[in-house]
């Protein structure tokens, strides 16, 4: 990038079941707190970032923070919608459209018990390819995962024991942390032993559905002298996207993430053996294999065994989901915006029990739909 930027405010929102809420409060609190560790006011915001929040999109959350933003993005890519956002910000800053971006969003979709397994939609307006796939009894989006891990096993041999590792690994790193919904000890046995949502996937393969959202400030090396809390830089970030339906993804182990993470990388002049701390989109156990796998950090197929090593555990040589990630933390529909506060506050030394030593250089890889899309944001502490 010709001028470096930075990331210098970030906050969660309430977390977990929020009442006496809504999800504009929720987000204008959490800017509240990241542009006060950004060292910058609410009038200093001149972009606004917002993936799709239900009814409230970013003319609404600027309508209720009471800005005027000169350029605004309403992007919707899922759970990589705020990757792709910083992405998005790096070049609306260097092209001058604004100066300090605010990406921002909150859900209340456990409070507001929104979210549906069934993969139906309303009679009218079904998409044509909906309707050749839904009536073959396909939950959605679970059903979609388990068909991806099932091929995935299928081909590389990888086993549900393997697939358990990332679930006990990340409830680990939950057990860390103070703010994670499921905090209960968790083996292996009892992943197996789990009841069965959608074959190979059982019920700690599965994310949390919870309330929760958050705000980040992207800024220009200038402002961010102002930040009272240490800048992280933003070394590269890519996004891409590669189908809608899952009978459109070309190969059932490749996801998008094996273009948005070389590009990243490339752009960082960096290597997946430089990074120190991963923040992996986990929607699904078989979300994580696939991201480790097309980011670089192991050869497709070796997923299973680079995991079972116990590499994403707490002492492990690629320390993953550090806030107990989807599976234990929370996941309010849409995660990637927690992945950066988190690969945020490693990279500050903010993290407390769960702090990766030395943390100096970190990935947040977020991912949206059916294994649809991917955006990958490295981060460094200077």
């Amino acid at each position: 990038m010709p001028a470096p930027l930075y990331i210098t405010g970030v906050a969660e929102t309430a977390l977990g079941e929020v009442a006496g809420e809504n999800e504009l409060s929720m987000v204008a609190k959490a800017t509240r707190e990241a542009l006060a560790e950004a060292g910058l006011k609410r009038k200093d915001i001149d972009g606004l970032f917002v993936n799709y929040m239900g009814e409230e999109g970013s003319v609404q959350v600027a309508e209720y923070l009471g800005i005027q933003p000169r350029f605004s993005d309403s992007s919707d890519l899922g759970g990589a919608a705020f990757e792709a956002q910083v992405h998005h910000a790096i070049a609306a800053i260097q092209a001058g459209f604004c100066e300090v971006a605010l990406i921002a969003y909150a859900s209340r979709q456990r409070s507001r018990r929104a979210r549906s397994l069934s993969g139906g939609a309303p009679a009218m307006g079904v998409p044509i390819m909906h309707q050749l796939e839904v009536p073959y009894g396909l939950p959605s989006p679970i059903g979609r995962y388990a068909l991806i891990a099932a091929r995935h096993m299928h081909q590389y041999g990888t086993t549900r024991a393997q697939l358990a590792e990332i679930a006990v690994a990340a409830r680990l790193w939950a057990q860390k942390n103070p703010k994670a919904w499921s905090r209960d000890p968790l083996t292996i046995e009892d992943c197996l032993n789990a009841r069965p949502i959608s074959e190979p996937l059982h019920r700690n393969d599965i994310c949390l559905v919870t309330d929760g959202g958050g705000a980040c400030i992207v800024t220009t090396a200038e402002r961010a002298r102002d930040a009272a809390k240490k800048p992280i830089r933003i070394l590269g970030a890519a996004e891409s996207h590669t189908h809608w339906h899952i009978s459109q993804m070309k190969d059932l182990t490749v996801s998008a993430a094996a273009k948005s993470g070389p590009e990243a990388f490339a752009m960082a002049g960096i290597t997946p053996g430089d990074v120190d701390i991963l923040q992996p989109y986990d929607s699904f156990t078989i979300t994580v294999l696939l991201a480790l796998e097309d980011l670089g950090f192991c050869k497709k197929g070796e997923g299973g065994a680079f995991v079972e090593s116990g590499a994403l555990r707490p002492g492990g040589k690629l320390p993953s989901m550090t806030s107990g990630g989807g599976l234990s933390y929370n996941h309010p529909g849409a995660l990637g915006l927690m992945l950066l506060i988190e690969a945020v506050r490693q990279l500050r030394g903010e993290a407390g029990d769960r702090q990766v030593p030395d943390a100096k250089i970190g990935v947040a890889h977020g991912v949206g739909g059916l294994l649809s899309t991917a955006g990958t944001v490295i981060l460094a502490r200077e």
